[in-house]
């Protein structure tokens, strides 16, 4: 049976589709990041900037569709990647981070295909 999505509902899991491609994006920079821990501190430091230019980013389009908790752990890991420190503790982190946006994308995903409850005719949404 196919579902019918309201407008809302699919412009929303347009907004989650998207947020779920920026996310696999930086799950690659976060692999190479990880993969590449020897090599020169401006190639490590290349990677970091774009992992939080990506996430500030997502962190700005979530504020304004309003997507969960979407916003506070991109912006989290947008400032952990930008900031200097350990790069084991980095990774971990960020990799912490990717697998937590990630299940949360799922949830909003799964909760913005569920069809709406139908009201009946004439009572107030």
């Amino acid at each position: 049976m196919v579902t019918k999505l309201t407008a809302d509902q699919q412009r929303r899991v347009g907004d989650i589709q998207q947020f779920q491609k920026v996310v696999e994006h930086v799950a690659k920079l976060v692999a190479e990041l990880n993969s590449n821990r020897a090599a020169k501190a401006t190639f490590i430091d290349n990677i970091c900037e774009s992992i939080a230019r990506q996430l500030s980013q997502m962190r700005q389009r979530a504020l304004t569709s309003g997507v969960g908790t979407i916003a506070d752990v991109a912006g989290a890991m947008s400032v952990m990647a930008g900031r200097g420190g350990g790069i084991d503790m980095k990774i971990r982190g960020l990799s912490d981070g990717v697998n937590s946006l990630r299940m949360q994308l799922d949830q909003a995903l799964k909760q913005a295909m569920t069809p709406e409850p139908k009201q009946p005719p004439g009572q107030p949404h």
